[in-house]
């Protein structure tokens, strides 16, 4: 079902100009932003994606022909869930540690950790990381360096242990105010065998688009806000793990569950 997703992205930005990943890197690799995340219809992008297109120049990331890329991801947390816990509680102080891999482009795979600063800025710090890994040694000196750094009282990374998979096809845009993602095929996994709950989800041919700016709304943050649309509670950990697990907390992510999530799957 996602191809249609892809095809619509692919199409309302056929006519864009490209930029290659150092450019990218060098003019917004915002590691330190706002993030702002709407789940949105296929129309909806469409709607989106033309409107941004007539505005000004919107490149997209473009490596050796291609314009979409398959990301592969891995969320670790610990026996009793505590960074999903923190993720329903709408804590302000939260974290998130997941490996990367971009499946496409060689199979680079990034350990990565993310936490909240002021203002619900995102603050990304990551290292080079070899996939079959275990999350000790150099992988626990930086999660836990980088935890520490952030000011959170949390357990040693060596309480971290691999929770769920998510896997979706990305397409990457440069707006002259932000960088921009769609994200199509988003799918989700228990990392490891799981008794209660699904085995896998997915969001259909929905479209998870997130700008990332400095703390001033950008150019699609406004045009979607005036299509009535507003920035929905996704997380691809938290969200993923609520819906492979009818039995934890969902609060934050109910309404969009149930209003798009569970009509897509």
């Amino acid at each position: 079902m996602s191809a249609l997703a892809e095809h619509v992205v692919a199409r309302g930005l056929a006519g864009s100009g490209s930029v290659d990943l150092a450019e990218l890197d060098a003019t917004a690799a915002l590691q330190t932003r706002v993030d702002r995340k709407y789940v949105l219809t296929p129309d909806e992008v469409t709607a989106l994606l033309t409107t941004l297109t007539t505005q000004g120049p919107a490149r997209v990331l473009e490596i050796d022909g291609d314009r979409a890329f398959t990301y592969a991801s891995t969320y670790y947390d610990t026996p009793d869930l505590l960074t999903f816990r923190l993720a329903a509680l709408r804590r302000r102080r939260r974290f998130k540690v997941r490996t990367r891999t971009y499946v496409d482009t060689g199979g680079t795979t990034f350990l990565e950790v993310k936490t909240r600063a002021a203002r619900g800025v995102t603050v990304k710090e990551r290292c080079p990381w070899a996939l079959a890994a275990p999350l000790a040694d150099d992988g626990a000196e930086f999660v836990d360096g980088r935890l520490a750094a952030a000011g959170l009282d949390v357990p040693p990374s060596a309480q971290l242990a691999p929770v769920l998979r998510s896997r979706y096809r990305r397409t990457t845009v440069l707006l002259p105010d932000a960088r921009m993602t769609l994200d199509t095929g988003l799918q989700w996994r228990h990392a490891t065998t799981h008794p209660g709950g699904d085995a896998d989800a997915h969001v259909g041919n929905l479209v998870v688009v997130e700008t990332k700016a400095g703390t001033a709304p950008s150019s699609a943050d406004r045009a979607l806000w005036r299509a009535g649309h507003r920035p929905d509670r996704i997380s691809k950990y938290a969200t993923g793990l609520a819906t492979l697990r009818p039995d934890l907390p969902d609060h934050p992510w109910r309404r969009l569950r149930r209003e798009r999530l569970c009509a897509a799957a």
